[in-house]
């Protein structure tokens, strides 16, 4: 009885050295952070940075804490959200010692211990790869490039012209979405691999492609959002869970002709090649590394553009001043009549439509993902509004696109309104500055910046242009 009763006492002891010992790094944690304010209870639990991810919509919570907390705030026991400019720049330099968030970029992955771009967390591994694969999204070494772009623009315009006009007879709803993200699909894949999807050809998400790029954002996020990235990632895991190349259609699929592709072009001689394959290829990418690559352009690239184009296409719709406006600038720049589809350069010098594209990106930005940095060791100070601010080495600092691109202070009292004129008739040289320094942020900034930008602002430009018409001949499902 008297060793029964010794180890009951020393279970208690155990038991309360244990609870002592959590409410002890608690309350360490809470003081870390506590002279940013948040939301009640962020800085004990992650219950409502998880809850927020799970919504869909940590971008509204994020510009709700901001509004209410100030521009950089708590959000989690170790996370700050910012929605201020010069912070975010400051994080991302290119000589900066900040670093990306493992909780949020490790989750990227596709498949277990294998890296890309956008997972990679070691910054001279990071800064190599980007420089092998910048040429390749630069155009500088793709020449096909906007031909190759044009191609699809065209077909899509033909799509809906020859399915989807609507007459007094009959009605023809289209959803307008779904389409989009065949356009886009079709130019990441022709520009990336030298051949498209075909999906604007058959009218239809070649391979489940495109859903499988959906699947993979949801199972992402939730992922992420319950800290279950390091299960997931287990190759036992991911084996039985993930996708695999022998699947028929979806991720899988994509992976495994990603993969076919590759290997024909490393058993060929690719100098004669002008994609991005090609240029990878030529700069030193392995066989690994170029599966990785080409997959994550294509997620990555088709499915912002589509976000874009939607959210732009919405609001001119639903702005007929605006769109009376872009319409009478592009009358008068058919008028002087190209041929074929618009090239690129004189779609950049169209000031209303540059000026939409612009407005559009600023309203509702493709991208609000949190892409946190991580303050170096030993922490780091910055100045806000004249006042030095300590970041604990350690701590995850987010993006919080929806306060920073609608910032009243930076784009004026109606930032929450869609209005292109804001980018034409601002005579503050200074301010027009800082609103263009701002915009430029939708794209990342510095070590971090897009490289897909050229792509992306192509496409939107020339897609815009030419659809602008057809939108205004067919009836565009909501």
């Amino acid at each position: 009885m008297d060793a029964l009763s010794q180890l009951y006492d020393l279970w208690w002891l155990l038991a309360s050295a244990t609870l002592a010992l959590y409410v002890y790094h608690k309350v360490q944690t809470y003081r870390r952070l506590s002279a940013f304010k948040g939301p009640l209870g962020v800085g004990l639990t992650e219950f409502w940075h998880t809850w927020a991810f799970l919504t869909w919509k940590s971008h509204l919570w994020y510009n709700e804490v901001c509004d209410r907390h100030g521009p950089i705030a708590r959000v989690g026991p170790n996370d700050l959200v910012t929605s201020l400019p010069e912070l975010l720049t400051h994080m991302s330099a290119v000589r900066s010692p900040y670093s990306r968030g493992a909780w949020y970029n490790r989750a990227t992955r596709f498949q277990p211990g294998k890296d890309h771009t956008f997972s990679e967390l070691d910054e001279e591994k990071h800064k190599q790869r980007r420089q092998q694969i910048a040429h390749g999204y630069s155009g500088k070494e793709n020449l096909a490039l906007e031909s190759s772009i044009d191609k699809h623009v065209d077909e899509l315009v033909q799509l809906i012209r020859s399915k989807y006009l609507s007459t007094d007879a009959q009605s023809k709803p289209m959803d307008f979405a779904r389409k989009i993200q065949y356009f886009t699909l079709d130019v990441i894949s022709n520009v990336g691999f030298g051949e498209p999807f075909g999906n604007l050809r058959s009218d239809q998400d070649v391979n489940e492609y495109a859903k499988a790029g959906e699947i993979g954002l949801r199972v992402t996020t939730v992922g992420l959002a319950l800290g279950l990235t390091w299960f997931l990632q287990l190759p036992l895991v991911a084996r039985i869970l993930g996708p695999s190349e022998n699947d028929v259609v979806g991720f899988g699929r994509m992976i495994r002709n990603a993969r076919s592709i590759v290997e024909t072009r490393l058993k060929r001689e690719t100098s004669d090649r002008s994609d991005m394959l090609a240029s990878f290829v030529r700069h030193g990418l392995n066989a690994e590394e170029l599966v990785s690559e080409s997959v994550l352009q294509i997620i990555a690239g088709s499915d912002t553009t589509a976000t874009a184009l939607r959210a732009i296409m919405l609001y001119l719709l639903s702005h007929p001043r605006v769109y009376s406006k872009l319409q009478a600038e592009i009358d008068a720049a058919v008028r002087k009549g190209y041929p074929g589809i618009i090239p690129d350069s004189e779609a950049r010098k169209l000031r209303y439509l540059q000026a939409v594209i612009k407005e559009g990106l600023r309203i509702h930005p493709p991208i609000t993902d949190s892409v946190p940095k991580r303050v170096p060791d030993g922490g780091d100070t910055v100045v806000v509004d004249g006042k030095p601010i300590f970041l604990p080495g350690g701590t995850n600092i987010s993006y919080a696109a929806w306060p920073l691109h609608r910032s009243k202070a930076i784009f004026g009292e109606d930032a929450e309104e869609f209005r292109p004129e804001r980018w034409l008739l601002e005579k503050d040289e200074k301010k027009l500055s800082e609103m263009n320094r701002t915009h430029e942020l939708v794209f990342g900034y510095g070590k971090y910046q897009c490289l897909g930008r050229p792509v992306a602002l192509m496409e939107i430009g020339k897609a815009v242009f030419e659809l602008h018409f057809t939108n205004s001949l067919c009836h565009i499902k909501e």
